[in-house]
């Protein structure tokens, strides 16, 4: 069991589910398919509690019905919640419209986000942290905690040196066809010298991930598709489970592929705990 925090996001899920593909200007129908647990950081807390880690989330929900509801799902789910920030602002909620074959549309209907970076991360020991967020004033916390943790960070932003970090982790629909191209060059010029590994998503086609004069492939299981919401959340909680329990990035790049992949398969934003309880002990 290692000791994890996650940078990221807690929000309400409210979930329609449509009954043919998005198009522009349609007229489309859709049933609503009520409320859920969601959020990158909340969905990559879970997953990774669920696997036995000690899971802290740095977030934030408003001091309403809806962050007490989360921050209680949360620590059922087994994630210390009692860091998240309470703030006089609505809890972050978000709308999912789900197509028939799976695929998710995200819309962002309020955001609930600390007004200072959460500098309470360096109070926190962890031999790993997770950071799965757009804030552009993360990299000071950051840099001071990789001396002492294992730092993997989400793209974007792609900016200079914004994420000091070990290791990159990128989704290629994020990026522009010269940073698919040299993804190391890209990783250097956000992590800085701190760079090991640059990893890019590419939803069925799997992940692939880069050093300096490395690079390796993992392709993903062949599934059919329910939901695609939180599969690049179990991936990232994948590959952190797998690193923090001593993995080569080879090996640890094949566990998270499968978790990408089985996520897909729930009508959830969070992957279940029964299948992260599969996925671990087979």
């Amino acid at each position: 069991m290692a000791r994890i925090v996650i940078i990221g996001a807690v929000a309400r899920d409210e979930v329609v589910r449509l009954r043919e593909p998005l198009r522009p200007g349609g007229h489309l129908n859709g049933v609503a398919a009520g409320g859920r647990l969601g959020g990158g950081g909340a969905n990559t807390a879970v997953a990774l509690a669920a696997a036995g880690h000690a899971v802290t989330l740095l977030a934030a929900v408003g001091q309403d019905a809806s962050g007490d509801a989360l921050r209680t799902e949360l620590a059922e789910a087994g994630v210390d919640a009692s860091r998240l920030a309470r703030l006089a602002r609505p809890t972050t909620r978000s709308l999912l419209l789900i197509e028939p074959g799976g695929e998710r549309t995200v819309l962002n209907l309020t955001c609930c986000e600390e007004d200072e970076p959460p500098a309470r991360l360096l109070d926190l020991p962890a031999e790993a942290v997770y950071v799965r967020s757009r804030r552009r004033d993360l990299a000071p916390l950051l840099a001071a905690k990789a001396r002492s943790a294992l730092v993997v960070a989400h793209l974007p932003p792609i900016e200079a040196d914004s994420r000091p970090a070990q290791i990159l982790v990128a989704s290629a629909s994020d990026l522009d066809p010269a940073a698919r191209r040299d993804p190391w060059s890209l990783g250097q010029a956000v992590a800085g010298e701190l760079l090991q590994w640059v990893v890019i998503t590419d939803g069925a086609a799997g992940a692939r991930a880069y050093a300096r004069d490395e690079s390796l492939a993992a392709p993903a299981p062949v599934v059919q598709p329910v939901d695609t919401t939180g599969a690049g959340d179990a991936f990232a909680a994948g590959l952190l489970h797998a690193l923090v329990g001593g993995r080569p990035m080879v090996e640890a790049l094949a566990v998270a592929v499968c978790f990408g992949a089985e996520a897909t398969l729930w009508e959830t934003s969070a992957l279940p705990a029964m299948a992260v309880r599969r996925l671990t002990q087979g």
